[in-house]
């Protein structure tokens, strides 16, 4: 229906064509990854190895550079995920061994921060996926929360967005640390020859309009478009690192 706006629960998220997804962002890496990864990786150094009892993948996909970062802080890291393809993928790479092509992303991760463990298989071997829809997750659950191209990717509603925001920032304990990237100003997208998927624009103003009531030590930067990745109708990316409140105004 014309001007009709697609929410989360419209969308059959069990087809997401993860094959698609992975050839056109994750078969090599791109300059805006290994920008992800570099300021990614200034919040973990910050953390002790071994000092988070559990950090979460909040809508982990099938990219895997975010759970590598997280494997010298964190003793266990859920990637919790709601779609059964994504599941299927996630689960193949832990029990049949991962794809070779994220080799280049574990050794960037491990040069940014030599606490990781040595190998891709030993970095993800704390990894339990976790077939859940993120909104179900207790409050205040883990030390460290991650949510990477997440809150603007499953919905074209504002409102929508921000609550999935709200919740990812309330599944860290109060103190816990939270990193996230954006797509910025993204639109609605295809992936592959013909699959449209939500997209909520939202720039770095919007992100800090949301969580700068539910957290201390906010700090959100941008980076630039890629022209290596395909044209989905972004302008870059929006990158967040930030501590839960204790108490949220």
């Amino acid at each position: 229906m014309p001007g009709r706006v697609t929410r989360n629960d419209d969308v059959d998220w069990d087809s997401w064509p993860v094959q698609d997804y992975l050839a056109e962002n994750y078969r090599e890496m791109h300059p805006s990854d290994a920008a992800v990864i570099a300021h990614h990786s200034a919040v973990y150094r910050g953390i002790a190895p071994g000092s988070a009892a559990c950090s979460v993948e909040f809508g982990a996909g099938p990219n895997l550079y975010p759970l590598l970062l997280a494997a010298a802080a964190s003793r266990r890291i859920d990637a919790v995920e709601a779609s059964v393809a994504g599941v299927r993928y996630l689960t193949g790479q832990l029990t049949r061994g991962p794809d070779a092509s994220w080799e280049q992303f574990h050794a960037r991760c491990r040069e940014l921060n030599p606490d990781l463990p040595p190998t891709l298989p030993e970095a993800l071997s704390a990894v339990r996926v976790v077939h859940a829809d993120v909104r179900t997750l207790e409050p205040g659950t883990y030390d460290i929360a991650s949510m990477n191209f997440v809150a603007e990717g499953v919905t074209e509603d504002f409102t929508e967005f921000a609550d999935f925001c709200g919740r990812f920032a309330h599944s860290a304990r109060p103190g816990g640390r939270l990193v996230a990237a954006f797509m910025e100003n993204m639109p609605t997208y295809r992936i592959g020859p013909a699959s449209r998927w939500p997209g909520c624009p939202v720039d770095s103003a919007i992100v800090t309009e949301v969580f700068a009531p539910l957290t201390d030590d906010l700090r959100v930067t941008r980076i630039g478009p890629d022209a290596s990745l395909p044209d989905y109708g972004d302008s870059g990316m929006v990158l967040l690192s930030a501590v839960r409140r204790t108490n949220p105004r």
